[in-house]
């Protein structure tokens, strides 16, 4: 329990910050992965990616993703008929495991834990790109294409916004995901990574409180509009997967913003219990509680 508001961010923050023991019970199906997919697609390079290698994961609920770098020979014009064919090997191995294709990835239920989630997403190496000199891959899209990505390229951007923010940049992207898993909001965790980093980069220190009422301010603002890469490797990036999910997102979004702001005036008015109790309906009941 905590007794302002600050220390119950604080105590929230460290809530959602995944240990790194909690995904070691993953490393025997990563071993397992990525050697059927040596076997049957010659993969060579397998290696984490998105929340979890970036240090944004949400406790509990964040998957573990990785790149599977899928060698000429094996590519496929098609990218779902690619998804499907990983999903097809991947059943193969693992006959008892929920596995379905959810666009860019493979997703591998081991457990109901975010933690015992895995994704793979094929890739397909195009090049370094031309500033930092890291890897760019194709990966799968809605629709059959495919995308250019840059994972290290957007894990250093939003390493080098979180270090000029004396390291609370990537705690307020936890805490703006953590508003999207406990609200059930259908925004990808790729758009909300760029963009709040994006609107952190404009920023000179990070206050919980007044940053997750701030961004959730331009979250709706900007009607949740795609994006684009800040970094220009991905080109446009959008909010979610279809209209009715960005639609969607925004109402929700638009809830949390109208719940924060009552918060910060509670507190204003000095009634820390009241802020207390908006700042819980914004997080879904798991905001630490006052006392």
């Amino acid at each position: 329990m905590a007794t302002t508001v600050t220390a119950a961010f604080n105590t929230l923050v460290g809530n959602l910050t995944r240990s790194p023991g909690e995904t070691s019970s993953m490393a025997s199906h990563r071993e397992s992965v990525s050697k059927k997919l040596k076997s049957s697609f010659g993969v060579s390079n397998f290696f984490g990616t998105g929340s979890n290698s970036n240090g944004t994961s949400v406790r509990y609920w964040s998957d573990v993703d990785y790149f599977s770098s899928i060698p000429a020979a094996a590519q496929q014009n098609d990218s779902t008929y690619m998804l499907t064919k990983i999903r097809d090997a991947l059943k193969d191995r693992f006959p008892n495991t929920t596995i379905r294709v959810s666009t860019p990835a493979v997703v591998c239920e081991f457990g109901t834990d975010g933690a015992e989630t895995l994704e793979v997403v094929p890739a397909y190496y195009v090049g370094r790109d031309n500033t930092d000199s890291y890897n760019i891959y194709k990966i799968p899209q809605l629709g059959g294409g495919w995308v250019k990505s840059g994972p290290s390229v957007h894990n250093k951007y939003v390493t080098d916004v979180n270090t000029a923010l004396s390291g609370k940049a990537k705690q307020l992207i936890r805490l703006i995901k953590a508003v999207k898993y406990y609200n059930n909001i259908p925004v990808t965790s790729f758009y909300l990574e760029l963009r709040v980093a994006k609107w952190a980069s404009g920023e000179t220190h990070i206050d919980y409180k007044y940053d997750v009422r701030d961004v959730l301010k331009h979250l709706v603002e900007c009607e949740l509009a795609q994006m684009v890469d800040p970094k220009g490797i991905s080109g446009y990036v959008p909010a979610a997967h279809t209209e009715n999910y960005r639609q969607d997102s925004l109402s929700k979004f638009t809830t949390a913003l109208g719940r924060a702001r009552k918060a910060m005036a509670a507190e204003s008015d000095g009634d820390i219990k009241e802020a207390f109790e908006w700042w819980d309906k914004v997080f879904n009941g798991r905001f630490p509680a006052y006392g």
